[in-house]
């Protein structure tokens, strides 16, 4: 992925949008940088002086210090999982790319090696960008990644490592044939990136590649018999209107009958395939779930969700970059995604670092078949320490409760909350449509019927500061039926004034016949995953408090509607700390 996160504060999103748009209608289809990009280069090679700690996470996935966006190659390989991502290896803002590189025994516990690939070739000398892992027949690992050629073409090229016997695979060699693809005619050269990891059928190896035409985004399908030469398919395996830019394309099966994964290259009767966009306008990403009709080549989304900017997301707060891969020893297949800085830039150079990798998530089908369910890899509760335990707790209207007995800065929570009616619920306007509009028109302190009720993280002694994540239920219009809204609310995340507090939310899709509804937090001083219904609707939430730290932090929960809600029973633990990136020795 070429460019930076989205900026902070709305209104500037709004202005860099504007100009995105306008390079799309005015840009022709050979231009190089689009203007919503935005370089420090006052900032890109400043080395940090010293490392902040205060708002630096205690067990997410970071180095030492500087600058990380998207996770790259995520692999399992000879007993070791291998993680590489984008990286500045001499300043904490977006520059200087390289492929960092990492390796862990268990996802939770992490040693970082040498740096694996950075520009030194004429096909990636302006840039060695996004890409994926596929193992090979014969156990050989490849990488293939976007590289910035010396025309400043966006091409994609393969490395392999330098010594397949190494179980670390220190050393990556970027062979002479690169590039392997290159944009071709009526293919814009600067948005072409960010190959996939490649599925085997019919005899070819398959890829897709990310890019747009004028405002459609495309995924073009590229394939090859021998993994070195490969022909463009006539047509894209999928592409969407007005959405822009796909970046980050990942194109994968699900089994509609178990919450196991499959290999990539999987297909049956018994699959259906996930099409997953990064889009570079509104700095989110979409999913749908569909078919892929393999003879043709093309993949055709359910009618079950939206294939645009409303459609089905992974995560409704700060998430991008997303990488899925498959994990063959436990047979499951796991998401990496970036979460990216929400304070001022100035701030991430004063504390020395920018970015996170979100917890690794193993995802699979719902068994509605609409959409995909996330949750926490189970290694992570190897972390867990002190616990405290809840349950049969009334929540009156307007009380909060405090979860003593944790480090709440740093902590694990599961609750599950149940009501004893649905009645009164308020009804639901049908223009309510987004989600995070509605977050903010009705938030954590805006009193209701059936909520809002949920968890206070990250908040102060006297509640100066806080992050709600909340349910609140609607009656929808067919009376037998109801919409829940969930929020991650950053507005009073901090005092704070030069730092982007949005008020994520997602609806859930969840059936409360059984008067009872979870929530999953996993709280990390600067950041708040939360898994609402079971992992139906996640939202992360990026936030920097000045008061609610470290110890000062505390941890409530809350209800706000006027109905009584209970905590069934709730779980919280004290997180440890793993090794994190530690150098091996």
């Amino acid at each position: 992925m070429d460019v930076l996160w989205f900026l902070r504060r709305s209104s500037a999103v709004v202005f860099y949008l504007l100009l995105a748009i306008v390079a799309l209608d005015f840009g022709g289809e050979n231009r190089a940088v689009e203007a919503r990009h935005r370089i420090y280069p006052e900032y890109q090679s400043l080395p940090a002086v010293s490392v902040k700690h205060a708002h630096r996470t205690g067990y997410h996935f970071q180095p030492p210090k500087h600058w990380i966006n998207d996770p790259n190659g995520p692999m399992r390989y000879n007993g070791l999982y291998h993680l590489f991502y984008q990286y500045n290896p001499k300043g904490a803002v977006w520059g200087n790319i390289v492929w960092a590189h990492s390796v862990s025994k268990d996802l939770i516990n992490w040693q970082a090696l040498p740096l694996a690939m950075y520009p030194t070739k004429p096909f990636d000398i302006n840039g060695c960008w996004s890409g994926s892992a596929t193992i090979l027949p014969g156990n050989r690992p490849v990488i293939l990644y976007t590289g910035v050629d010396t025309q400043h073409r966006q091409v994609q090229n393969y490395a392999v490592p330098a010594n397949a016997s190494d179980p670390y695979l220190r050393e990556w060699t970027k062979p002479n044939d690169n590039p392997l693809v290159v944009p071709g005619p009526g293919i814009n050269a600067s948005a072409f990136r960010d190959p996939t990891t490649a599925w085997f059928e019919g005899g070819h190896w398959k890829i897709l590649v990310g890019s747009r035409r004028k405002h459609r985004g495309m995924a073009y399908l590229y394939r090859s018999k021998d993994f070195v030469h490969w022909i463009k398919a006539k047509h894209p395996l999928h592409s969407a209107p007005k959405t822009g830019m796909w970046e980050c394309p990942d194109f994968f099966p699900v089994s509609k009958n178990s919450a196991n994964g499959l290999d990539t290259s999987v297909l049956g009767q018994g699959v259906k395939h996930v099409l997953k966009v990064s889009l570079d306008l509104t700095r989110y990403e979409y999913y749908t779930v569909g078919t892929y009709h393999p003879s043709e080549d093309r993949y055709v989304p359910d009618n079950t969700s939206a294939d645009g900017w409303s459609g089905l997301r992974y995560d409704y707060g700060n998430l991008y970059a997303s990488k899925t891969f498959f994990d063959p020893v436990k047979n499951r297949r796991l998401m990496w995604g970036w979460a990216n800085e929400s304070d001022a830039v100035q701030s991430d150079v004063q504390k020395g670092w920018a970015g996170i990798q979100v917890i690794p998530r193993k995802i699979w089908l719902d068994s509605n078949g609409k959409q995909l369910l996330q949750w926490p890899i189970e290694e992570l509760e190897t972390l867990r320490g002190q616990n405290v335990h809840m349950s049969g707790v009334k929540l009156n209207s307007g009380e909060h409760v405090e979860i003593k007995g944790i480090t709440a800065a740093q902590a694990d929570v599961d609750v599950v909350f149940s009501f004893s009616s649905l009645d009164g619920a308020e009804q639901f306007d049908s223009s309510w449509v987004n989600a995070q509009d509605l977050c903010g028109l009705k938030g954590s302190g805006v009193v209701g019927s059936v909520g809002p009720f949920g968890l206070l993280t990250l908040a102060s002694e006297h509640l100066e500061e806080f992050t709600p994540v909340s349910f609140r239920i609607f009656k929808a219009n067919d009376q037998n039926k109801h919409k829940v809204l969930m929020c991650s609310d950053a507005r009073s995340s901090s005092l704070k004034s030069d730092i982007y507090k949005p008020s994520f939310a997602g609806f859930v899709d969840v059936d409360l016949s059984d008067g009872k509804i979870s929530l999953r937090s996993l709280i990390d001083h600067s950041v708040v995953e939360s898994f609402g219904a079971g992992g139906k609707t996640c939202i992360t939430s990026r936030v920097y408090p000045t008061l609610a730290l470290s110890d000062n932090a505390r941890l409530f929960a809350f209800n706000n509607g006027t109905q009584t809600i209970m905590i069934e029973t709730l779980d919280a633990w004290s997180m440890n700390r793993p090794v994190m990136n530690q150098a091996l020795e």
